[in-house]
């Protein structure tokens, strides 16, 4: 048995779950997610919470097992809690504006990037080096984020550029002059 497979998800007030086709509707106070449940893989709405299990032990049968049962988890907890990701901006006249519904990035290029934001994610700038990127998708969040990050990654010898908030930057010594 999958040990993240066998876990059952507390479903939280507020949060509805029902079966359409294939296909499971989480929908919560910030939204609805749909979830396509695979063949061979069973979902039960039992006293409040949902289990998950599986029809056979097929190699690929069992792959989804954990697989279903974590994206079900992230979809109740995204509809009901959304996610956030906090990305800082380290360098000198490196700054952020938002621009309507997007970002307008100054990072040392000789033009401003802008960044639109995508259909569920909402962005929050605070002072100017400070970026929230929030929305009920967890893959949808975190790959907006790594796309913003990925303009200008942080650089191991002065640590400028775009991190996320509690990422750690090792550095590396510079040059040393030799006599």
């Amino acid at each position: 048995m999958s040990r993240i497979g066998k876990k059952a998800i507390t479903i939280p007030s507020g949060v509805t779950i029902e079966m359409i086709g294939s296909d499971m509707v989480v929908k919560g106070p910030k939204g609805q997610t749909k979830v396509n449940i695979l063949p061979g893989i069973v979902v039960e709405v039992k006293d409040n919470a949902l289990y998950v299990t599986r029809t056979n032990d097929e190699r690929q049968t069992r792959a989804f097992h954990g697989l279903i049962r974590s994206l079900l988890n992230n979809s109740v907890i995204g509809v009901s809690q959304g996610y956030k990701k906090t990305l800082k901006l380290i360098g000198t006249g490196y700054r952020v504006t938002a621009k309507g519904q997007g970002l307008s990035l100054s990072l040392g290029f000789s033009h401003p990037v802008e960044v639109a934001a995508a259909e569920g994610i909402k962005f929050t700038v605070e002072s100017n080096d400070t970026i929230h990127i929030e929305g009920i998708g967890k893959q949808e969040v975190g790959q907006v984020a790594a796309n913003i990050r990925k303009i200008r990654p942080p650089e191991p010898y002065k640590g400028k550029g775009v991190r996320y908030h509690d990422e750690v930057v090792r550095r590396k010594a510079g040059k040393t002059a030799t006599k």
